[in-house]
């Protein structure tokens, strides 16, 4: 609780609860459709409505290779920030009777997925771009109140089909974590639909070629797992691509210099701790379970972060 608490005054909504944030979104909106000749009575006035509209007019984060080196806080700066909520998901689809106890963890049903998405909107949270974070972490940069940050690993194709058509309904942006081999395969995403995803406002991180243990590489393990991989998603996007997430969310010091050099500004990993000499590359995540409900999911994110 006091994490979250932290992580309230962090974000500058000090001067705000959810409810006056709320009300100065309900006036904003009114003022503005007022102005443009619409009934105020349909403007949206909070919960999911009131956050679409903020998620839609979100100004876009600096790109991190625009910030100063010299503006950039040292280590324990960014490990003292209280932490933004992330969450991490995998499949989206209905639980078989071939899914294993365990495997349910990170299967989410359909009908649960889009049940979660509904409190994130309904308790007033904003997503924000790996841009936002890595821009909060080193320069204090504001975020809009209740940040929360949706990452997709594996290149499923349930991330495409049912995922970003319920983010949609939100104006919420996610960061997808794409692993290249699985790429035009059945049942994961083309390089059409992950351009589609980049080109909508969403952003494109590298998940390894094949999913292997970054723990475990030698030598030629990072031009395979890293270097061409990374390569091929920056030719899918047009875009560079920042940022990676360690698969199983499994990685070790030795690995910070090396992601470094190949131009990564930061890694995602899941729910153990971070590196205090370089939080930046081991970013917390955790996982969200499709054993879940939403207020399971609400209290995991107060409680973790």
């Amino acid at each position: 609780m006091l994490a979250a608490l932290a992580l309230a005054s962090a974000c500058e909504s000090k001067t705000a609860t959810t409810g006056e944030a709320n009300v100065a979104a309900k006036s904003a909106t009114i003022a503005a459709t007022t102005a443009a000749g619409e009934d105020p009575a349909d403007a949206p006035t909070s919960g999911a409505a009131a956050t679409a509209t903020e998620e839609a007019n979100a100004a876009p984060a600096p790109a991190p290779g625009t910030i100063p080196a010299a503006k950039a806080a040292d280590a324990a700066a960014i490990y003292a920030r209280p932490q933004v909520p992330i969450l991490c998901y995998h499949q989206i689809r209905d639980w078989t009777g071939r899914d294993s106890k365990g495997a349910k963890d990170y299967i989410v049903p359909v009908a649960a997925f889009k049940a979660q998405i509904k409190m994130l909107a309904d308790s007033g949270y904003h997503t924000v771009s790996p841009d936002q974070l890595y821009a909060y972490l080193t320069t204090g940069a504001r975020l809009p109140a209740k940040p929360i940050m949706l990452t997709f690993d594996d290149t499923d194709l349930d991330q495409f089909t049912v995922a970003r058509p319920t983010l949609a309904q939100y104006n919420f942006k996610a960061m997808y974590f794409v692993m290249t081999v699985s790429l035009g395969r059945p049942k994961y995403m083309s390089k059409a639909q992950v351009k589609q995803l980049s080109d909508e406002g969403n952003v494109i991180g590298s998940h390894t070629w094949d999913h292997h243990n970054v723990k475990k590489y030698q030598g030629q393990d990072w031009v395979t797992q890293i270097d061409k991989p990374t390569k091929t998603l920056e030719e899918i996007t047009g875009k560079k691509i920042n940022y990676f997430a360690y698969p199983f969310g499994l990685w070790n010091p030795q690995a910070f210099p090396e992601l470094k050099q190949r131009g990564f500004v930061a890694a995602f990993s899941l729910a153990e701790k971070r590196d205090q000499q370089d939080p930046l590359f081991t970013i917390r995540r955790i996982i969200a379970s499709g054993y879940w409900s939403p207020r399971t999911l609400h209290n995991s994110i107060v409680q973790s972060f």
